[in-house]
C-alpha cells in the first residue's frame, strides 16, 4: 500500500528520499499510522506484510516501522543490516505496538533498533519519538534505560583518562545524555543551537570511542 499526503513540516522537514516504511500483518493499525505520518511529515508511505517482501522491493533510504510481534526479531535486524550494508544505505529503525510487559534485552536493542513505542503511547508521543529518532536520536523508556545502564556498567571499561581531554562543556552535554535528554533539550538549556549539540556529539563520541547515545550513557554512567 502507498499512501502521500500534504507536506505540512510541523516538527522537522525530511530529506525527500525518506519513505516510512510499515511492516507487519497488522494492516488496519498499519494503513491508521501511515495516514497519521503522512499527515504530519508529508513524505511517502509504504506498507508491507512481511521484512522479506520491504528487502526484495524496496532499495532506498527508509524509515521502517516493525510492527510488535516481530517472532524473528534477531533475524530480521540481521537482515535489515545486512541488506544495509549490501545497498550502502542508512535506514532508522523503530518497533510500535509493544506490550509494556515486554522486556528487551540490551543486546538485541544495540543491534540497531533506534526506538520503541508501546501499546499504550498516545499519536502525540508517538510523533515526537518519530521526530527524535530522525533528528539522530534515540527513543527508548527511561526504565529501559536505566535498566541498559545497569545491565552494563560492569562490563564497560574505565577511561578516565579520556574523561580527562573532554572539555567541561563536552562533559555537561555528555551528562544530559546520560539522563535521557534529547538534543533540543540540550540546546535549550544551554543555549547553543541543535546543530552545535550535534557537533558536540560527533566530537565526544570519538573522543569515549562509543557510537551511539545507549554506548555514550553507559561510559558517562562508569567514568563520570
Amino acid at each position: 500500500m502507498r499512501l502521500t499526503g500534504p507536506i505540512k513540516q510541523k516538527h522537522v522537514p525530511l530529506e525527500s528520499e525518506i519513505v516510512f516504511c510499515l511492516v507487519g500483518e497488522k494492516k488496519c493499525n498499519n494503513e491508521l499510522l501511515a495516514s497519521h505520518l503522512c499527515n504530519e511529515f508529508g513524505n511517502e508511505c509504504l506498507i508491507f506484510n512481511n521484512i522479506n517482501t520491504l528487502i526484495d522491493n524496496f532499495k532506498q533510504n527508509k524509515f521502517i516501522l516493525l510492527d510488535w510481534p516481530d517472532k524473528n526479531l534477531k533475524n530480521t535486524i540481521a537482515k535489515l543490516t545486512i541488506s544495509d550494508a549490501k545497498e550502502k544505505i542508512n535506514n532508522h529503525i523503530v518497533l510500535h505496538s509493544v506490550p509494556r510487559k515486554h522486556k528487551f534485552s540490551k543486546r538485541i536493542l544495540s543491534k540497531g533498533i533506534h526506538g520503541l513505542f508501546y501499546q499504550h503511547d498516545t499519536l502525540k508521543n508517538f510523533t515526537k519519538g518519530i521526530t527524535a529518532v530522525l533528528n539522530g536520536e534515540l527513543w527508548f523508556p527511561r526504565e529501559t534505560m536505566v535498566r541498559f545502564m545497569s545491565d552494563g556498567i560492569e562490563n564497560v571499561p574505565s577511561q578516565t583518562s579520556i574523561a580527562d581531554k573532554l572539555s567541561p562543556r563536552q562533559v555537561e552535554i555528555l551528562s544530559m545524555i546520560a539522563i535521557g535528554k534529547t538534543n533540543k533539550e540540550i540546546s535549550e538549556k544551554l543555549y547553543i543551537s541543535p546543530n552545535t549539540v550535534k557537533n558536540h556529539l560527533y566530537t565526544i563520541f570519538k573522543k569515549i570511542n562509543v557510537t551511539n547515545r545507549i554506548h555514550a550513557s553507559l561510559w558517562a554512567a562508569v567514568n563520570l
